[in-house]
């Protein structure tokens, strides 16, 4: 079998492309490089104080790790080697313009997860690629300020047992692995397609008293597995390293639920729209999937600023409309009523 590597996929895709279309493959090609070197830096051993240790935490208010900061410096090195024109990140408060005449625009949380480094839990690194707009010598935050759809390509590098990589160029999600024999990512050998049912779901149960009453109903019903009103058993499964989640889901199915609840600063939920809910959600519904904010289509969403927040649901399309139904139309939920008993009509 012929192997495909993410260069020779990259060539392929912009032989048939536009100019926007090489400065995307460029850019992948960076991240990647850069990726690799990152997935070193982790696994030489036990961080160095200067990496594990917190450094305090970002605009957001959020903890930062040494590695947090020095992946980002990392990946802006990159970018400002490829043909992008601004730089958006989870450890910045504001965007940066590199190059106001290049096409795209690259938003990164460049380690997802970093809790989980002193417990040797799967990271990762998730990126967005958009095309510019507005006037990002005015305005670097501009690009950014896009509906999802509109990302032209969108992907994850999880750094755990093998360096991954999830990537949609816009038509379909891939998988890749890292090869050391090859020097590279291999693509794998079937793309993953998120089945519509599934009996597993990821949520944090410790955060139960908070959650509307939606959420509660959705949890409790499949909990009750069997001999409940969804008649079927559940798995539960939650790792707080939503890069780790997402490429479980994308490999076997499932559902990700991390909704607002009722704690101070929780309300809005706490993912971030531009470059975490909307890659994510572009490679699950490139994957025959569905992500959204429990009532609304994540890609549907128009961000307000740049470290927007959001609650985010997505992989399986019955399970993710179906939490819409428990928050919008309770009453919808047949299998719910005494009328119906377990006869539901909307059984999924």
């Amino acid at each position: 079998m012929m192997t495909t590597t993410l260069q020779s996929f990259l060539a392929d895709y912009a032989s048939r492309g536009n100019d926007v279309q090489l400065a995307v493959a460029g850019t992948i090609r960076q991240l990647a490089a850069t990726a690799v070197k990152v997935k070193e830096l982790i696994g030489a051993g036990p961080l160095p104080d200067e990496l594990g240790a917190r450094r305090g935490s970002n605009g957001e208010g959020d903890d930062q790790k040494g590695l947090d900061v020095k992946a980002d410096e990392m990946f802006l090195a990159a970018c400002r080697e490829a043909r992008v024109a601004a730089y958006a990140s989870e450890e910045r408060p504001e965007a940066l313009l590199l190059d106001e005449h290049a096409p795209i625009a690259v938003a990164i949380d460049p380690v997802d997860g970093s809790s989980n480094i002193d417990t040797n839990i799967s990271i990762g690194t998730i990126f967005s690629l958009l095309p510019t707009a507005g006037v990002p010598g005015s305005n670097p935050a501009a690009p950014f300020l896009q509906a999802g759809h509109r990302q032209l390509a969108a992907g994850f590098f999880i750094y755990g047992p093998q360096l991954a990589l999830a990537l949609t160029l816009g038509s379909g999600t891939h998988l890749f692995a890292y090869s050391p024999a090859h020097g590279a990512f291999v693509l794998t050998p079937r793309a993953p397609q998120v089945p519509e049912r599934t009996q597993e779901f990821a949520i944090n149960m410790s955060n139960y008293r908070h959650w509307d009453e939606g959420i509660r109903l959705y949890v409790d019903d499949c909990l009750k597995g069997r001999e409940g009103p969804r008649e079927k058993d559940f798995n539960m499964r939650w790792i707080a390293s939503m890069v780790a989640e997402c490429y479980r889901i994308l490999t076997r199915g499932g559902v990700y639920l991390y909704p607002g609840d009722k704690r101070r600063g929780y309300r809005d939920g706490r993912l971030r729209l531009v470059y975490e809910a909307n890659p994510v959600a572009l490679l699950i519904e490139q994957a025959g999937g569905a992500a959204s904010d429990t009532l609304n289509r994540i890609l549907d969403l128009e961000p307000e600023s740049l470290h927007q927040r959001v609650p985010l649901v997505f992989g399986a399309s019955r399970e993710v409309n179906r939490v819409t139904r428990y928050l919008s139309q309770p009453s919808s939920i047949a299998e719910r009523a005494p009328l119906f008993n377990r006869r539901g009509l909307l059984r999924a």
